[in-house]
């Protein structure tokens, strides 16, 4: 996933090795978060990726970005996530599928992004950008990479609204133990529009996902557990029930609020 704080690295990985070999019990190799390749196709739907520039914004441990080099052909298609362990899991993954030569990998943990201005075609990310508080200036930077003409398309975890959070998503987000930096629909679109993407949208994905998650732990805590177990220890399985018991409250409050989001840069590169 992407940087902690103002896209800086944590002292820490927050996807550790333990992480990764949990989530791909969960939601299969390669992927740290959820819907597998289908929703993967779902954000990505209606644009052609065929001989395209493609950046995979918090690419994590590489099962996305290797989805989309196999499916969507482009000319090529970078990795990009502060988190070296996944970074690294991901490059090998990539050589191991012979896909080297078009899919890469980039770590760094600076504020700005390791990249020339309009290098890509489109910029695809997900569930990446929860972990950057500062939306205004992650706009900013997905547009300055982003060739004119180009397109955003992303998936991410949201929060309902505006103000501070329940004490059932409070519950959640420290039971995750993670660094989520959750905002509003109304944000990211704001956000978006201030860095000049145009034709800027947020569709609710909360009804998918609270019918997914809860399928995911009833598995979890029956068919998947002992495979799980097997992988990382009861007690890590244990922690991670309780996690996902705490996220269906507010996935079925409605707070949680999964969303893809699309936006474009004007054609002639220059902000409205």
């Amino acid at each position: 996933m992407m940087a902690r704080g103002e896209h800086g690295a944590a002292a820490e990985p927050e996807y550790d090795e333990a992480a990764i070999r949990f989530l791909a019990v969960m939601w299969g190799e390669g992927y740290l978060s959820p819907g597998g390749p289908q929703e993967v196709d779902r954000v990505l739907s209606g644009i052609d990726l065929k001989d395209r520039c493609v950046l995979d914004f918090g690419c994590g441990a590489g099962g996305i970005t290797l989805h989309i080099a196999r499916t969507h052909r482009p000319a090529g298609i970078v990795g990009y996530d502060v988190e070296r362990p996944v970074v690294d899991r991901a490059v090998a993954a990539a050589d191991a599928a012979g896909l080297s030569f078009i899919a890469r990998f980039v770590s760094s943990p600076t504020r700005r992004l390791p990249f020339g201005d309009g290098e890509f075609d489109v910029v695809f990310s997900k569930d990446a950008m929860i972990h950057v508080p500062d939306k205004e200036a992650l706009f900013a930077e997905l547009y300055r990479v982003l060739k004119p003409g180009g397109v955003l398309a992303a998936s991410d975890w949201l929060i309902g609204h505006d103000g501070a959070p329940s004490a059932d998503m409070q519950a959640y987000i420290a039971a995750e133990g993670l660094s989520f930096g959750m905002a509003s629909a109304r944000r990211y679109l704001a956000a978006m529009a201030a860095a000049g993407f145009v034709d800027c949208a947020a569709e609710s994905r909360n009804a998918w996902y609270r019918d997914v998650a809860r399928g995911e732990l009833e598995r979890l805590k029956g068919p998947l557990r002992a495979q799980a177990a097997a992988a990382v220890g009861e007690a890590y399985v244990e922690k991670n029930i309780r996690t996902w018991t705490a996220m269906q409250k507010v996935l079925d409050s409605g707070e949680h609020c999964p969303a893809h989001l699309r936006a474009s840069k004007p054609a002639s590169g220059v902000r409205p």
